[in-house]
């Protein structure tokens, strides 16, 4: 079997192929200053909105947002698939295709004997649910929870009957088969040798991830035994911490809706989305993530988290609010519904129904109104010192918010709670950039409001030799900078480091498939004006700022750890360096 197409390769076709050939070939273009324009071929328009960049080697409409190089152009156009299309562009400028053989530094593909093995034990499960002896208990069980056999067949569920090695005779049937198995968490390995089923007297509920791809089960008891619930372990495909239930099959609700609802289990999912809210998803027997809220924010604005009213829901409340901070920007919003003692999604909307639960979510607190909300529970603000001791509670915790808008609003909110004025606050929160209510904002040139690292990666896509000017110090810092797309422009960097000639076409090809590509597309259709020193010096000026930010973040991590546990001779050192160097950047 051939190898895959080298990405060298694909770079050096892009840069022989003239995308406005390729695409005036199939639809006429006329010119337009530097690019080329049309009528959109992907959707119906009077007026053009099509463009061709010759210079960027990239096509965009600004009508329905569809872009990308020749390569995609010719996949969106003709139907074909990336290899074909690679193919005829090949053909057209003489270039013959090479594959890359698999060399012992290039590890092998080793997801499809584990996607192959989860397919096998979801039919088994599926299969087990309506034919097996002992599925009677399993079915009763769902009934008892309410769920019809349809919402059961929509989401999967099956059954593992009781028993050492059902799955293991079924489907182990090689050893190949049963190390698939294995690494994919269904078989555990006996220490004697040997191996024995993971789940066992459950019933299944299937795990996919955002592509759709089947990674893992979860399996609830059907008798006295424990974890009550237990899900697939940690597998080269399953990683809870980043994976949510229920997110490929809420896609096109979370779109339509304009908000997700997080919930804690499995069964709240599915039985929400028996009454019609498909809106739902769970995280996997963890807090929630920050991986789990970028991935969400990703398909809308809005994420409700509801949690029991109980203590244990409380506290996963706080978790999720702490984990939250760091990934909230302008049009994120965040909430949270407290249920009733004793209830949960699954009973309380089978009580209520839809639009009685639907209405209580118009109840939920607001992220500002929920924080101040637990910080007061701490504090008693009718004693002198209550309110800067709310201040005091409330400084770590801001210092992780990087929305400024929040963090204002959220200022406001001390003040308030507090009595405490501006001046006031700002002794007990320096790090929290307190500011007058009636500060005007000051006029910033080239960089608009953009943030230092959206105007680093447009001007990237713009000029890709700007990376020259980024040295390995840029790198390290940006490896580990919070804050929203700061990876991204990390690589980047990497990237045109290493390709310095990439055009914004190619770029776009090498982040073919993944979550940057469509970010990627947008940014780059925006030109940054300016003359090339002022560019220069704006992007200089973009890394000034983050690496001043990433410093700040290194500064406030080890003041925390030294008023809450210490700090190690080294570390203080470290610190008085940053700060030394925090004043000199």
């Amino acid at each position: 079997m051939a190898g895959k197409i080298p990405a060298k390769f694909i770079d050096d076709l892009l840069a022989r192929v003239d995308i406005v050939d390729v695409i005036d070939a199939r639809v006429p273009l006329r010119k337009a200053g530097k690019d080329y324009k049309a009528c959109c071929p992907f959707h119906e328009e009077k007026t053009p909105s099509f463009t061709v960049s010759q210079v960027k080697q990239f096509y965009h409409c600004f009508g329905c947002q569809k872009s990308g190089s020749a390569i995609g152009f010719l996949m969106d156009y003709e139907h074909m698939s990336f290899p074909e299309a690679v193919q005829e562009l090949a053909q057209r400028v003489g270039m013959q295709i090479p594959h890359e053989a698999q060399t012992a530094r290039e590890a092998p593909d080793h997801t499809a004997p584990l996607l192959d093995a989860l397919t096998q034990a979801d039919r088994f499960y599926r299969r087990m649910l309506r034919e097996h002896a002992q599925a009677k208990e399993a079915v009763e069980y769902l009934k008892r929870r309410g769920l019809s056999g349809e919402i059961a067949a929509d989401f999967g569920l099956g059954y593992a009957p009781d028993g050492w090695d059902n799955l293991l005779k079924a489907v182990g049937t090689s050893e190949e088969a049963r190390q698939a198995l294995a690494t994919a968490g269904l078989i555990v390995k006996k220490d004697g040798g040997g191996y024995y089923d993971r789940f066992r007297n459950r019933v299944m509920f299937p795990i996919h991830d955002h592509r759709g791809r089947l990674i893992g089960f979860g399996g609830r008891v059907l008798d006295k035994g424990e974890p009550k619930y237990l899900n697939s372990p940690e597998t080269p495909l399953f990683h809870k911490g980043r994976e949510l239930y229920g997110l490929y099959r809420a896609r096109d609700a979370l779109k339509r809706e304009g908000r997700a609802l997080v919930v804690e289990g499995y069964m709240d999912v599915v039985a929400l989305a028996q009454f019609g809210i498909d809106y739902a998803v769970a995280t996997l027997g963890t807090a929630t993530t920050r991986d789990h809220l970028e991935r969400l924010f990703r398909f809308v604005p809005e994420v409700v988290f509801c949690f029991d009213g109980d203590r244990a829901g409380r506290e996963a409340a706080w978790r999720a609010l702490e984990n939250a901070l760091p990934v909230l920007h302008e049009g994120r919003q965040l909430s949270f519904l407290f249920l009733p003692e004793g209830e949960d999604p699954d009973t309380l909307v089978r009580k209520e129904g839809k639009a009685g639960f639907e209405a209580r979510m118009q109840t939920s607190l607001s992220l500002p109104d929920y924080f101040f909300q637990a910080l007061a529970e701490q504090v008693d603000l009718s004693r002198s010192d209550g309110p800067a001791r709310l201040a005091e509670l409330a400084k770590p915790l801001l210092s992780n918010l990087r929305s400024e808008a929040l963090r204002h609003l959220m200022l406001d909110r001390i003040g308030d709670k507090s009595r405490l004025a501006a001046e006031g606050l700002a002794k007990i929160l320096p790090l929290a950039s307190v500011a007058s209510p009636n500060r005007t904002s000051q006029p910033t040139g080239l960089s608009g409001g953009a943030s230092p690292v959206r105007r680093a990666i447009q001007l990237l896509l713009q000029n890709p030799r700007l990376a020259a000017q980024a040295g390995p110090d840029s790198l390290e810092f940006l490896s580990g900078l919070e804050r929203p797309g700061a990876n991204l422009l990390y690589q980047l960097l990497v990237l045109l480091n290493d390709r310095p000639d990439m055009k914004f076409g190619s770029i776009i090809e090498h982040f073919r498939g993944s979550e940057h590509e469509q970010h990627l597309a947008k940014l780059g259709t925006s030109m940054v004006p300016g003359e090339p020193d002022e560019l220069d010096a704006l992007f200089r000026g973009s890394l000034r700022k983050l690496r001043l930010e990433a410093t700040g973040q290194e500064i406030e991590r080890l003041m925390n750890k030294d008023r809450f546990v210490g700090l190690s001779m080294a570390e203080k050192s470290e610190l008085k360096r940053l700060l030394a160097e925090k004043g000199g950047v």
